[in-house]
């Protein structure tokens, strides 16, 4: 790596108590384990691979003193799931490299999540010799009991050998892989082994207190315990002792009628609003009782807190198209924490500091229309202003459109521009809706929207008409009537017609993907868009990833329509030209973000990325000019999309949820 911030990689493993009863990474997360009073740490394998020297065993009492020798600014730690490895050397030992390499990493976003990248798969799939099984003899043993017995030189050689197997592995991973990328993958480790954000323990005890004091207040109005209003038998018969029909609705599983009973089924949503009160209150209590994610949430950062700073837990390349997503284990996922919630407020930068947010705006659309060469979408970006309501004034011939003055156009438009924009048909994106698209909250079109969307007595005829358009309905879950999905579907339909209707130049671009399937994708003929490449079984990103589809083949559907499916694990998924657009058009969205990310991590440390959100801790002193310079960054113009107008919001605060609101 031209001008490393390192002279020397070491590649390390740790070997550490364990217990299969009580104690074990298989029941607790990365962090609850090293943090835990019963760690301890047997020994590590150490390989200077830089001299290329062997892995020796360091034991238990040497670990300190050698660790105290080592010039951790100028070194660099090579391990195979280093957020493990590196937690050590940093919460137990006070030693932070100047650069992380990590094999898993490396393996997740070149192999694929679903294909396994444990050290046995890789070394199996690599010709290496097979992991060894040692670790198993020291189950529930502790040092005192393996030091100079058989078992240590067993578990000392079980280590050597994995070190070995980790080194070989990088060698073979490391050729060609993107610089840039490998320093995403030390910057997101570094998020996790260098924690700086604090949690308001004082905030989250009350939160708590004042959510289960409610809980319990809602429970001896009703007179009912949990137990009650979790099962779902027993809530439907406390709503028929109201008067009230439990609602049902059609299982996807199994065909069959089944209870509607969950938060995000529609007719669910209307007993939340019933005229009568006790039905209203039964269910509010219901979704109190269920909704335990959030307390649940609450109560691990609560115990993080006490342990001590914020760790987050990302995965990188956790998605095909390079996106983070949370680690698996983890147990508390920073990618969905809500808008306003008080888990966001809870969040604080340490003392003396501030968190500033900063979020591309629109990214995806904007990528989109630069790749379709979408000049209308392209002059409403760089106009600025409200990009949905602008969109939705063409889409719907509205001059002068706005929030106030048409909000279901207005949304509706916005709906379009974040998921027509990949070739959804009207009967996934009416499903979405009634489920909650994108992450909003459910939303059944009404009668009253389907005449504002523009749809005719003649379009219901010809729509119903149509025996598959009543299949795709049939398949739909809904909790509503027939006539109220036939008018919901047909404001979807209209909305996806429009918005093709909108963006012809979008069309050409999913056509032009559809055709690279076959050209490129499959017969092996590269060919190149914007910087984007496609080749044989992949596309490589401008950062030089790939989006790969692995063992792409075509089919044949009943109606003699030519179709596309590739490998994922050990299940095939369709591809089509809609879905090529999405991962073309996410994966270099994904590129804009993290060479921001790069350009800020020279000067300020990062410590949370959330979709198109990036959070930075800067000195409070610095604050102003801080958020002015990070939020500069992130809307530089990228060299393979020269022009395409970048729009960023931002804010700085010391809770992370009075960021960004």
């Amino acid at each position: 790596m031209s001008n490393a911030p390192y002279d020397r990689i070491l590649a390390i493993d740790f070997e550490t108590h364990w217990s299969r009863k009580d104690y074990t990474l298989s029941k607790m997360t990365t962090e609850e384990y090293i943090r835990d009073q019963r760690f301890e740490a047997f020994g590590a394998c150490i390989s200077d691979i830089t001299l290329g020297q062997p892995p020796r065993w360091h034991r238990h009492a040497g670990l300190l003193e050698y660790f105290q020798g080592v010039d951790w600014g100028r070194t660099a730690v090579l391990a195979h799931n280093a957020q493990f490895d590196v937690s050590i050397l940093s919460w137990r030992y006070d030693a932070r490299p100047a650069f992380i390499f990590d094999t898993l990493s490396m393996a997740r976003a070149l192999r694929g999540v679903e294909v396994g990248n444990s050290l046995a798969r890789l070394a199996e799939d690599f010709g290496l010799p097979p992991k060894g099984r040692a670790v198993h003899s020291t189950d529930g043993l502790t040092w005192k009991e393996i030091q100079g017995t058989p078992v240590e030189v067993e578990l000392a050689e079980y280590c050597a050998h994995d070190t070995v197997l980790c080194v070989e592995i990088f060698n073979r991973l490391l050729p060609g892989y993107p610089l840039k990328e490998l320093k995403l993958i030390d910057l997101t480790l570094k998020m996790y082994t260098r924690p700086l954000l604090q949690l308001d323990k004082e905030m989250l005890a009350k939160a708590i207190d004042e959510e289960r004091e409610q809980r319990e207040g809602l429970l001896k109005k009703l007179g009912m315990v949990e137990a009650t209003l979790a099962s779902n038998q027993q809530f439907a018969e406390a709503l028929k002792a109201l008067g009230i029909q439990p609602p049902k609705k059609t299982s996807k599983t199994t065909g069959e009628e089944t209870l509607a009973l969950a938060k995000n089924d529609a007719l669910f949503q209307a007993l939340l609003n019933h005229e009568n009160e006790d039905v209203a209150l039964l269910c509010e209590a219901r979704l109190k009782v269920k909704s335990t994610s959030e307390r649940t949430r609450a109560q691990r950062f609560l115990d993080i807190a006490e342990r001590g700073n914020l760790p987050v837990p990302l995965s990188y390349y956790g998605a095909a198209t390079g996106r983070w997503t949370a680690s698996k284990g983890s147990a508390i996922n920073m990618q969905n924490l809500k808008r306003g919630s008080f888990l966001r407020r809870a969040i604080m930068a340490p003392e003396g500091h501030v968190i500033v947010a900063g979020d591309l705006s629109q990214i995806e659309p904007r990528v989109l229309a630069f790749f379709a060469d979408n000049q209308n979408l392209m002059d409403i970006f760089r106009q600025g202003g409200d990009p949905y309501a602008s969109f939705g004034a063409q889409m719907f011939g509205i001059p002068g459109m706005t929030q106030d003055t048409h909000p279901v156009e207005r949304q509706s438009a916005k709906s379009a521009l974040l998921g027509a924009g990949y070739q959804l048909g009207w009967a996934s994106f009416a499903a979405q809706l009634l489920t909650g698209f994108l992450g909003a909250d459910p939303k059944r079109y009404t009668k009253e929207d389907a005449i504002k969307l523009g749809v005719t007595g003649d379009a219901v005829q010809k729509f119903l008409s149509w025996d598959e358009n009543i299949k795709k309905m049939e398949e739909i879950p809904h909790t509503c009537t027939e006539v109220e999905l036939a008018i919901h579907c047909l404001a979807a339909k209209a909305i996806i017609d429009k918005y093709r209707a909108a963006s012809q130049p979008v069309v050409d671009f999913w056509n032009l993907m559809q055709e690279l399937i076959e050209y490129s994708l499959y017969r092996g003929k590269e060919y190149t868009h914007m910087g984007v490449i496609f080749r044989k079984n992949e596309i490589i990103l401008p950062s030089g990833m790939p989006v790969r589809y692995p063992d792409l083949r075509p089919s044949t559907s009943e109606r003699g329509r030519v179709t596309w499916s590739y490998a994922d694990g050990k299940s095939r998924v369709n591809l089509y030209g809609g879905k090529v657009t999405n991962n073309v058009v996410q994966g270099t969205a994904r590129c804009v973000m993290t060479d921001g990310m790069l350009r800020i991590a020279r000067r300020y440390p990062i410590v949370g990325t959330v979709h198109d959100e990036v959070l930075v801790v800067v000195p409070e002193e610095e604050v102003e000019d801080a958020k002015t310079w990070i939020l500069a960054q992130m809307v530089m113009d990228p060299p393979y999309l020269r022009g395409i107008p970048l729009k960023v919001s931002g804010g700085a605060a010391v809770r992370y949820g009075d960021a960004k609101k």
